[in-house]
C-alpha cells in the first residue's frame, strides 16, 4: 500500500483530509537578484520537480516572451532560485494556455500586445546537466500539427490534458474582433509527442461562451470547467463536467448544480481570472479571480465532487453540497486575478506566482491596478 512521508497509507489520508479546513501560506524567499518581473495572464507550470514560467502580459499592455525555471528542493520548498533561459522560446504573448503532459509542456494560442490571436502549438522539455552543477534548462519546438483542421485563434481560453497524457483539450476563450467563443476542441499526440492532430468535439450540450475560465482534470477521465466572463460580459459561477463515454473518444457535457446557500447566505462564487487546480482527496481548489465589479479576490474555496457525481448521462446534475470555504493563515497573498497557480505532485503544495491587484497609483490619487511579481506557497494542512 502507497505510503505518504508520514508513513500513512493514502486511505486514511484521505479520510483525513475530508476534514479539511486550512491552508497555510507562506511567502516565497528569492535566492537570487534576477528574477521574473511582474506579469499577468502568463503561464506556470510543474513539471519534473520544476517550476516553467513563461509570458504574460507586463506594464504598458506590453508582451513578454521569457522563460523561466526554478527547481523544486523538497526541504526548502519555501526558497527559489530561478534561471532564465536564454535559448529560442515561442513568441511574446499572453493569456495562452499550457499544461504538462508526462515530461513535456505544452503551449497554445495567447494573444500579443498587437492584438492578434495565435493558434500555434509548442513542446518544452525540461533537461538537467550533471549533477554537481544542478543546471536545469529547457529547449522549446514548434509541434507538428495537421493542418486539415485546427481551432481558430485565441487567448483566454482554457485547456487541460486527459488522463493518459495523449490528448489536449481546449474551451472557448476570445477570438478574433474579440467574440467569445463556446467550442471545444481536442489535440490527439503521436506516441513520440513529435505530432499531432485537431479535432472539434460536438456534443448535444456543452457551455456557453466564456473567458477566462478554467479547465482542470480530475481523473478518471474527468474535467471540471469552473467560472469566466459570458459573451455578454456576466461574470459566471456555474460548473461543468466534461467525460468521456467510451473508449472511442465519445465525449459528453453534463451541467452540475450546487446548493450556494451557505451559512452567511448565499456563496460569492462568480468570478474570472481565477485559479482551479486538483488537490489530495480529489478535491477542486479554488483561487482569488474577479467578480462583476472587478473586485479582485484572495478566498479559497474547495469544490468536493469526487463521491457526488452520478447519473451522468443528464444534461443536468444536482448536488446538494460541494464548496466549501478554506481559512488561509500565516502571509495571505494579496487579492489578485489573472495569476497563475500549479499544484506539485503530492497535489499538497500549491505556488501562486503574479497577477493584477490593487494599489494606488500616485499617493492620495484614485485606486487603480499594477502588475504583482509576488511569489506565493500555500501548504494543505492535514489533520495527522
Amino acid at each position: 500500500m502507497l505510503q505518504t512521508k508520514q508513513g500513512i497509507s493514502w486511505i486514511n489520508l484521505y479520510r483525513q483530509i475530508r476534514q479539511l479546513d486550512s491552508l497555510s501560506c507562506h511567502r516565497i524567499l528569492m535566492s537570487n537578484q534576477e528574477l521574473p518581473t511582474p506579469r499577468a495572464s502568463h503561464s506556470l507550470i510543474f513539471v519534473s520537480n520544476c517550476l516553467v514560467l513563461f509570458g504574460g502580459g507586463s506594464e504598458g499592455g506590453k508582451h513578454l516572451d521569457d522563460t523561466w525555471i526554478a527547481r523544486i528542493d523538497s526541504d526548502i520548498r519555501v526558497r527559489l532560485k530561478w534561471e532564465k533561459i536564454a535559448v529560442g522560446s515561442p513568441s511574446g504573448r499572453f493569456g495562452h494556455s499550457c499544461v504538462a503532459i508526462e515530461n513535456f509542456i505544452v503551449l497554445f494560442g495567447g494573444i500579443n500586445d498587437l492584438g492578434a490571436r495565435q493558434n500555434d502549438v509548442w513542446i518544452g522539455q525540461v533537461s538537467f546537466q550533471d549533477s554537481l552543477s544542478g543546471g536545469v534548462t529547457l529547449s522549446w519546438r514548434l509541434l507538428d500539427v495537421s493542418e486539415t483542421i485546427s481551432p481558430p485563434p485565441r487567448g483566454a481560453h482554457a485547456a487541460c490534458p486527459t488522463d493518459d497524457g495523449m490528448m489536449m483539450l481546449i474551451h472557448g476563450g476570445i477570438g478574433m474582433s474579440g467574440i467569445r467563443l463556446d467550442d471545444t476542441w481536442v489535440l490527439v499526440f503521436s506516441k513520440d509527442h513529435h505530432s499531432g492532430v485537431w479535432r472539434e468535439l460536438v456534443t448535444c450540450s456543452s457551455p456557453p461562451s466564456r473567458s477566462g475560465h478554467t479547465l482542470t482534470n480530475i481523473g478518471k477521465n474527468q474535467i471540471i470547467m469552473f467560472g469566466g466572463r459570458g459573451r455578454g460580459y456576466e461574470v459566471l459561477n456555474d460548473v461543468w463536467l466534461l467525460h468521456a463515454l467510451s473508449c472511442e473518444g465519445e465525449w459528453h457535457w453534463v451541467e452540475l448544480l450546487f446548493d450556494l446557500q451557505g451559512p452567511q447566505g448565499l456563496v460569492d462564487l462568480p468570478r474570472v481570472g481565477h485559479s482551479a487546480n486538483l488537490i489530495v482527496g480529489r478535491k477542486l481548489l479554488i483561487y482569488g479571480g474577479e467578480d462583476s465589479h472587478r473586485h479582485r479576490k484572495n478566498d479559497f474555496w474547495v469544490l468536493d465532487i469526487g463521491s457526488s457525481l452520478l447519473n451522468m448521462n443528464r444534461k443536468r446534475s444536482y448536488i446538494s453540497k460541494g464548496w466549501t470555504e478554506l481559512r488561509g493563515i500565516g502571509d495571505k497573498p494579496e487579492p489578485r486575478s489573472f495569476h497563475r497557480a500549479c499544484t506539485d505532485y503530492s497535489g499538497q503544495y500549491l505556488y501562486i506566482v503574479g497577477g493584477m491587484v490593487d494599489c494606488l497609483c500616485q499617493p492620495g490619487g484614485l485606486p487603480g491596478l499594477r502588475f504583482d511579481g509576488g511569489q506565493f506557497l500555500l501548504e494543505i494542512l492535514l489533520r495527522v
